[in-house]
Parts: structure tokens; C-alpha cells; sequence
């Protein structure tokens, strides 16, 4: 069983930036994939980045340019760096973990409990 536990969600002002953290225990063993979801109010959750095994990142045209996903692995943490962050991405943002190999095909298996992000 993998538990996963965000933090680092707040508000901030259009073009501010923020980080997410996503501290992972449990069995984390083999191969997996990690990612970062989020979901706006009347909307469906989104992929927006994800992070293999092996530290290859993916990430949502949305995000590309402005958004990196990375993870300590000595500390069992991934982290979501956010630049230039405009109203369109408020939203909870949710940590994953699954099997896939990217965010295409990421199927999550556990999930975190969110973290609000506000952009105004």
C-alpha cells in the first residue's frame, strides 16, 4: 500500500509560482509512475505531469514551459515546480501513483488527498 500526502498549495497572483510536494511511503518498489492530476470545479481531472522510473518527465501542453515535475528519490518526495501561473490553473491539484511509463498512459493507483491551488 503507497500513501501519498500533498502539501505547498496556496494563492497566488497570476504570474506568481508555487511548488507541490508529495511525500510517498509505503512500498515503492519496481516500476511505477508517478504524476501530478488536478481538477477545477465542474471539470474532470486532468493529467498534468508525470515522472517515470527512470525520471523521465511528461507533461500537459498546458503546463509544457511552465510547470517541472521532479522527485527525491533519497526522500521519497515529487515535486511539482509552478511558473507563470494564470487563473486557468486553479484547481486541486492531486498526487498519483501507477503503472504506466507516461502520462498518456499513467493508471493511478493510489491518490493523494489534494492540495488547493488558487490563482487570481
Amino acid at each position: 500500500h503507497v500513501q501519498l500526502v500533498e502539501s505547498g498549495g496556496g494563492s497566488v497572483q497570476t504570474g506568481g509560482s508555487l511548488r507541490l510536494s508529495c511525500k510517498t511511503s509505503g512500498y515503492t518498489a519496481g516500476r511505477y509512475c508517478m504524476g501530478w492530476f488536478r481538477q477545477a470545479p465542474g471539470k474532470e481531472r486532468e493529467g498534468v505531469a508525470s515522472i517515470s522510473t527512470d525520471g523521465k518527465p511528461a507533461y500537459a501542453d498546458s503546463v509544457k514551459g511552465r510547470f517541472t515535475i521532479s522527485k527525491d528519490n533519497a526522500k521519497n518526495i515529487l515535486y511539482l515546480h509552478m511558473n507563470s501561473l494564470n487563473p486557468e490553473d486553479t484547481a486541486k491539484y492531486y498526487c498519483a501513483w501507477g503503472v504506466g511509463e507516461n502520462l498518456a498512459n499513467l493508471e493511478p493507483i493510489y491518490w493523494g488527498q489534494g492540495t488547493q491551488v488558487t490563482v487570481s
